[in-house]
């Protein structure tokens, strides 16, 4: 009987620790190849055009539109640096909200993510421990320092496991944040993606540091 149960264990063990390192090799994988097929998707047109008048492998074609369309993004990025650039980029900016509504909010919802705004949680966020059902009650989330105001509360953004993308926003007293400048932002990141996994050697940092 003990013998059956440490092979059944065994078994088990053995099975989930190759899950472990196959499931997220072929996730990587099978969002790779969407991205892939829905880069070349897109650029199909571009790609025939390569492909009808240089006679060259589609692959080839696909991988010289690609670079061009890189090259594109890296020329206007420096374009709209400069002040006629910038203010071209302003102008467009402004039509493209008056004919598209969503334009704006995809927008702010793609730069926030990439941390180019310096608003951005993800760029400048401060990592805090905060006690939100009141400093009486033990209880404390990971959340993100987004606004000090005035009168000393703070905007605090609480992300929710395992898409640290979204949450929730809350104002609270300074009485209920504990600041952890000692903690680094994308490990923070982490133990939300892990949901909470690593929190205990994340925020033991600063004991230690304090004995």
């Amino acid at each position: 009987m003990i013998k059956a149960l440490n092979l059944k264990k065994f078994f088990k063990t053995t099975l989930f620790g190759g899950i472990i390192v196959i499931l997220p090799v072929a996730i990587i994988a099978f969002f790779i190849k969407w991205l892939v097929k829905t880069v070349t998707d897109l650029i199909q047109p571009l790609t025939n055009y390569a492909l009808a008048n240089y006679q060259i492998p589609e692959i080839v074609a696909d991988g010289i539109v690609v670079t061009i369309i890189i090259f594109i993004c890296f020329f206007m990025g420096i374009v709209v640096q400069t002040t006629i650039g910038n203010y071209l980029h302003k102008m467009f900016d402004d039509m493209l909200q008056k004919l598209a509504p969503g334009y704006r909010m995809i927008k702010e919802v793609i730069v926030q993510i990439f941390g180019q705004s310096e608003g951005s949680p993800f760029a400048n966020g401060q990592v805090a421990r905060v006690r939100l059902f009141g400093e009486d009650c033990p209880t404390e989330v990971t959340a993100l320092i987004t606004d000090h105001h005035s009168d000393g509360t703070y905007t605090i953004f609480m992300p929710t496991g395992p898409n640290p993308t979204s949450g929730n926003i809350y104002h609270v007293m300074p009485s209920q944040v504990t600041l952890c400048p000692h903690v680094p932002l994308d490990s923070a990141m982490r133990t939300v993606i892990a949901c909470g996994a690593g929190s205990g050697d994340l925020f033991a940092i600063k004991k230690l540091k304090e004995d």
